[in-house]
């Protein structure tokens, strides 16, 4: 009997299994390949609006951006800080549509190996447009296709690791979601330091030695990854839907624009929060100005502690009382966003007669922010996935994405009126969505909930 037959932990495939912290090597590959990738995405992003504002858009400068006047016409003429917010939210609107087509595109046409070489590619090729005026909007179309062709699929090929009753599968995502997290927390310390300190394209190019990373990484573990399945279209003999799935299925759709207004004051962080930021807050530390864009650092890291803790309160929560089912912890986000809002009503509130606003109240925001974004977002999502009826559920679980399309599109939108209306009143608006939401998901759980909310299965409450 050879080693590897007596001991089969040595055998090379079970190694190779096993080798990135208990898993397929290919999940470190795709990992780090994510980490970049929203490394180059969240690093640009923390520049797109600011550069808008204090130097794309200004006069002298705008006419030489292609396409611009026309884009203008369709925004009603819109100039200064309202063209940049809208610019910014039809682009991360956008974002969230995207992948649709790119998931179609892997199914049926190019596989997902190749879609996801092309997004990436694609999305490397928008940083470095950014680097000169003239191909801004085009940098942004590359962007908005390659996200949509890199987004989803490269998620698809971390489930695609394991065969069907492994149960690292969801450990896997675990590990995925740190290294996004990681990519998101960084990018603003390099990308947003370039960019503010060093000059605009140096970020710009940042982000897209990030991505180019990125690509390479993927490349290098292409060979640990499982082929792509047969292209072919399939049609699976499916039990029709019953009157209780079209019943979940309308709800369902019903949330898609409350979850859309629940979402908004979450995003507006990247958008009139980090403009208000750079004029109002007092980011001078030991006499040198921090870079604005830190803030999207600060909200990172705060938003990950809160993901950790909430879940890991829950599960205390759980061993002792009943758990809370999906929209009461919704509702309780609701809260908490709202509380947010009123923190950042309170900054500009209490802000000295010709002073800057102390972190106080920012820091508030982002604590009490993130404790609603843990309580609505991926709750949300495990909500989709308990009522979405199996017939359907793929496309219900894609119609979830619909409301983070809504809510950019929103956060757009409402960014336009940021220097026409007091900066109190803009935060008690984003109070008030986090209020009428909230109102809702009150509305959802006295009238529907008693029908549809069946008891949640083990792979549900891990997903709220």
């Amino acid at each position: 009997m050879t080693a590897p037959e007596a001991t089969p932990e040595l055998d090379p495939a079970t190694r190779a299994d096993r080798a990135f912290l208990g898993h397929p090597k290919g999940l470190g590959y795709l990992a780090f390949t994510e980490a970049w990738e929203r490394f180059s995405y969240y690093g640009m992003q923390a520049l797109l609006v600011l550069y808008m504002v204090k130097a794309l858009l200004l006069p002298g400068r705008i006419e030489g951006v292609w396409g611009i006047e026309a884009l203008r016409g369709l925004y009603g003429g819109l100039e200064g800080q309202a063209f940049a917010s809208a610019i910014f939210g039809t682009y991360t609107a956008c974002v969230y549509l995207t992948p649709i087509a790119g998931g179609w595109l892997a199914d049926r046409v190019l596989g997902t190996r190749r879609t996801l070489l092309l997004g990436g590619l694609t999305m490397a090729a928008g940083h470095f447009l950014m680097a000169f005026d003239s191909t801004f909007l085009l940098a942004l179309l590359c962007l908005i296709v390659g996200s949509g062709l890199f987004k989803g699929n490269i998620a698809s090929q971390v489930g695609s690791l394991y065969r069907a009753g492994d149960n690292r599968r969801a450990d896997a995502f675990q590990i995925f979601y740190l290294a996004i997290n990681a990519g998101v927390i960084a990018s603003p310390l390099i990308v947003g330091s370039l960019g503010e300190n060093v000059g605009w394209h140096w970020g710009f190019g940042a982000a897209g030695v990030g991505m180019v990373i990125g690509v390479l990484i993927f490349l290098a573990g292409t060979k640990h990854l499982p082929p792509d399945p047969p292209r072919q279209g399939a049609k699976l003999a499916r039990p029709p839907m019953s009157r209780s799935d079209w019943l979940a299925t309308l709800a369902l759709v019903l949330l898609i624009p409350v979850m859309a207004v629940a979402i908004a004051p979450n995003n507006q962080i990247f958008n009139v929060y980090l403009i208000w930021g750079d004029r109002d807050f007092d980011l001078v530390w030991m006499g040198t100005k921090l870079p604005t864009t830190w803030l999207v650092t600060l909200d990172s890291i705060v938003s990950v502690t809160f993901l950790a803790g909430v879940a890991l309160f829950y599960r205390w929560y759980g061993k002792r009382w009943r758990e809370p089912d999906e929209l009461s912890k919704m509702i309780i986000g609701s809260a908490f966003s709202l509380a947010g809002m009123l923190a950042l009503y309170m900054a500009a509130e209490t802000r000295p007669e010709g002073g800057a606003i102390g972190l106080a109240w920012p820091v508030a925001f982002h604590v009490l922010n993130s404790i609603g974004f843990a309580h609505i977002l991926p709750v949300a999502l495990a909500l989709f996935a308990r009522l979405a009826p199996k017939q359907i559920n793929a496309t219900v679980i894609g119609l979830y994405y619909l409301g983070l399309f809504g809510a950019n599109a929103l956060v757009g939108w409402v960014g336009t009126w940021f220097e026409t209306m007091p900066v109190t009143e803009f935060w008690l608006l984003h109070a008030g969505f986090a209020a009428v939401s909230g109102a809702v998901f009150v509305l959802f759980k006295w009238l529907l909930a008693p029908r549809l909310m069946k008891p949640a299965e083990a792979e549900d409450v891990a997903l709220a």
